[in-house]
């Protein structure tokens, strides 16, 4: 197995590819990560993807690491889709999308947004797809000062949607809030009405199987259903994705998806939320089959 070795692209100022000896007939494993962590994160997913599937390339975004992550997530977006474009228009018979927490959202909007993305298999790895809402380390780190039943009062604003974690704030309280200042989650939903709706569904649509991963014992995403599009209502009781508004309205594909057969959902428990990147059982378990 080769060493990681950085490499500068005149395009992507920072793409980090990991690759085996040669490509035996497997797509190639495209990884965005998540908040406050970047590259050096995945170095044991590497190795579980190339043990299994010897000579898979497998290529981690170096883009927006650390504090950096905590960038607009629009901002984040433009950037992460110039990556995502020359590493996919490298690969004529496609790729897989491997993205973790925050990055899940990302992905999804890469997805959105590319009417040519060519993703085979978009694996979403413990990610807030209906939003986020408690009181977790990561919210202490970035706004010392709130806790969730007052963190509204800055991620609905125009300062608060400079802050990535702001722009998948769902509070369940203040319902009307988010849908009038959100200007990510609410969109990349459909949950507010937009011009762009019907094309991103369709963009979305391309995908041939949407992976969603998490579990009860995440301790950061919260709801940890959330991962599987479930979410709180204004009780702070789960509704399933299946009687979430967005897929009974299915604003942005996930209903068609499912109703195809392609969406697959895998649940662990015991697993935390820095864990589901190196845990062996998590890769074999849930990953493993969908990168051929």
């Amino acid at each position: 197995m080769k060493t990681p070795q950085m490499i500068r692209d005149s395009r992507v100022p920072l793409l980090l590819l990991l690759t085996g000896v040669c490509i035996n007939g497997y797509k190639p494993v495209i990884i965005v990560h998540g908040l406050f962590d970047g590259p050096k994160e995945f170095k044991t997913m590497f190795r579980y993807i190339n043990k299994v599937h010897p000579g898979t390339e497998v290529k981690v975004i170096d883009l927006y690491d650390n504090l950096s992550s905590l960038e607009p997530m629009w901002v984040q977006v433009q950037g992460f889709s110039k990556a995502f474009d020359d590493i996919v228009q490298k690969a004529p018979d496609g790729v897989h999308l491997l993205c973790f927490s925050q990055g899940g959202l990302i992905c999804r909007a890469l997805l959105s947004m590319a009417p040519d993305h060519k993703v085979h298999t978009f694996i979403s790895l413990s990610s807030p797809q209906a939003g986020q809402y408690g009181n977790t380390e990561y919210l202490k780190r970035v706004l010392p000062d709130f806790v969730k039943k007052t963190v509204f009062r800055i991620c609905y604003n125009r300062v608060g949607q400079k802050l990535s974690i702001c722009d998948y704030w769902n509070d369940p309280h203040h319902r009307s809030r988010y849908l009038q200042s959100n200007s990510f989650l609410a969109l990349l939903n459909g949950d507010r009405p937009h011009g762009k709706m019907k094309a991103w569904r369709e963009n979305f649509l391309r995908i041939k199987n949407l992976v969603l991963i998490g579990g009860p014992d995440d301790g950061v995403i919260t709801p940890w259903q959330s991962s599987h599009f479930g979410f709180y209502d204004s009780n702070e009781t789960i509704v399933e994705m299946g009687n979430q508004e967005f897929y009974r309205n299915d604003t942005f594909g996930l209903k068609t998806l499912n109703a195809r057969g392609d969406v697959s959902m895998c649940l662990h428990s015991g697993v935390k939320h820095v864990q589901w990147h190196s845990n062996y059982t998590v890769f074999s378990s849930c990953i493993e089959k969908w990168l051929t």
